[in-house]
């Protein structure tokens, strides 16, 4: 049963496009990590808002998806490829992903739910084409009250863990289908893929 309303959708609509003009006036220019650190901020007023975005209104992926089934929801409507894109995501425990990058800025804050984040470094020299070698800088479990930024080639992977899944704004410098650059790497075979052909599904994504 949905607890959207006219007016709860309207009220939502203002507060997502406040929330992203205020962030493209802290990223008229390349933003780095202090602009990022504020871009969170900003968004983290509007997960301060649960009402507005309801499970009722963004359910989860269907528990007969199976674990890590994911389900992206597109907040702000696509006028351009260049111009920034913000996400709901809900995914269900269970989900890994390879390390890989965005090939755009990135700043991820949670509602709901507890997404394992590990980050990394490249420790070869690059002189083997099409593979990289990598160990784990630091980690970070983004949950309520602690969000996560990535420049475009800072490496990472995703684990979400707990027993419920997560609810969690993802914001990009660019639309996600737009990013054919990215890189995603095997951490056994160290081969460097296209993440977005191999990982990457429109079919996760809803309105």
């Amino acid at each position: 049963m949905t607890t959207d309303t006219p007016a709860i959708t309207r009220e939502r609509q203002l507060a997502v496009a406040a929330t992203l003009d205020r962030v493209r006036a802290l990223a008229a220019s390349t933003p780095d990590r202090v602009t990022l650190t504020r871009i969170a901020s900003e968004l983290a007023l509007l997960a301060a808002r649960p009402e507005l975005f309801p499970r009722s209104d963004f359910p989860a992926p269907q528990a007969s998806q199976g674990a890590g089934a994911s389900t992206r929801y597109r907040l702000n409507p696509q006028d351009s490829d260049e111009d920034i894109a913000l996400y709901l995501n809900s995914i269900n425990p269970g989900k890994s992903t390879p390390p890989h990058n965005h090939d755009t800025w990135a700043v991820i804050v949670a509602l709901e739910g507890r997404e394992e984040n590990r980050v990394y470094r490249r420790t070869d020299d690059g002189s083997r084409p099409g593979h990289a070698r990598l160990e784990v800088e630091r980690e970070v479990t983004v949950q309520p009250g602690t969000p996560i930024t990535f420049l475009p080639q800072d490496l990472h992977s995703i684990h979400v863990t707990g027993d419920r899944p997560t609810l969690h704004f993802h914001l990009y410098g660019q639309p996600l289908e737009t990013l054919t650059g990215r890189i995603g790497i095997d951490l056994e075979t160290g081969e460097i893929v296209n993440y977005n052909a191999r990982h990457f599904s429109r079919s996760e994504e809803r309105a």
